[in-house]
């Protein structure tokens, strides 16, 4: 079987399974066009209320494919480049696709697998699941954004030192430190992922998106520039059919429905 991105949906949620049984799921450039043009088909869809990206298996993803990193030793240097530039158009597509992305994590999240669990909104990990920045044991660097998604979580110091040694690193532990948001019984992380994107499906859609929005630009903005954001976010919200039925809810005692 071949390496391939499966789309599929249990109710409201939006399902992307990273496989290439054999390979412990190892990325392959044909996953980034497909993730591409499945986040930005669900961004359009208002049927889709999450995304829920796991891996095959029982292992989320173990990066790169070092075969193939090899074989493009020998070609020309645009060739990686082009491949890094793809791998970071899923990335970004993940932080601009308003509905909030869970990462279901067994197994391991290595190199760009890491990566793209913490692109993700939510970190779902079973219990003994590991996370690895293994990049300097084979004189490599980091991509996919995981050099700046630790250095934002957690003091430079920490960051580096998940970076600069390469080791595998618990979910206990990135639990501890803010990184990984539920720990789950191993084998569970999909099924619990998928748990919470039902309750985030039930939330007012807009209210979700906005906060998205918010809490990415909020790295950016000044203290201002954030108040203004806020307004914007909260006027519009305001005056949105979400906040109407929301209100009404509240003062007739129901629970809202929302569209």
């Amino acid at each position: 079987m071949s390496a391939e991105l499966r789309a599929s949906r249990q109710d409201a949620t939006l399902i992307l399974t990273i496989s290439n049984p054999g390979a412990r799921n190892a990325l392959h450039p044909d996953m980034y066009a497909a993730a591409i043009e499945t986040l930005t088909t669900a961004e359009r869809d208002d049927s889709v209320r999450a995304v829920v990206l796991t891996g095959a298996d029982g292992f989320f993803c173990s990066g790169g494919n070092l075969k193939r990193l090899q074989e493009n030793r020998s070609k020309d240097r645009s060739v990686q480049a082009d491949s890094i530039d793809n791998l970071h158009g899923w990335i970004q597509a993940i932080r601009d696709c308003p509905k909030p992305v869970i990462a279901a994590v067994d197994g391991m999240g290595a190199g760009a697998g890491f990566s793209l669990a913490l692109a993700c909104d939510l970190i779902v990990a079973g219990a003994s699941a590991k996370f690895t920045m293994a990049y300097v044991k084979v004189g490599l660097t980091p991509d996919g954004g995981g050099s700046w998604f630790l250095s934002q979580a957690l003091p430079r110091q920490l960051a580096f030192e998940i970076i600069a040694e390469g080791k595998a690193v618990g979910a206990d532990r990135l639990h501890q430190l803010g990184v990984v948001n539920r720990l789950v019984a191993d084998g569970t992380a999909l099924d619990a992922a998928l748990a919470w994107a039902d309750e985030l499906a039930q939330l007012s859609p807009n209210s979700v998106e906005r906060i998205k929005s918010l809490t990415l630009e909020a790295a950016g903005n000044s203290l201002a520039q954030h108040f203004e954001s806020e307004k914007r976010h909260f006027v519009e919200s305001l005056h949105h059919r979400d906040a109407h039925e929301g209100i009404t809810a509240f003062f007739e005692k129901r629970k809202p429905n929302y569209k």
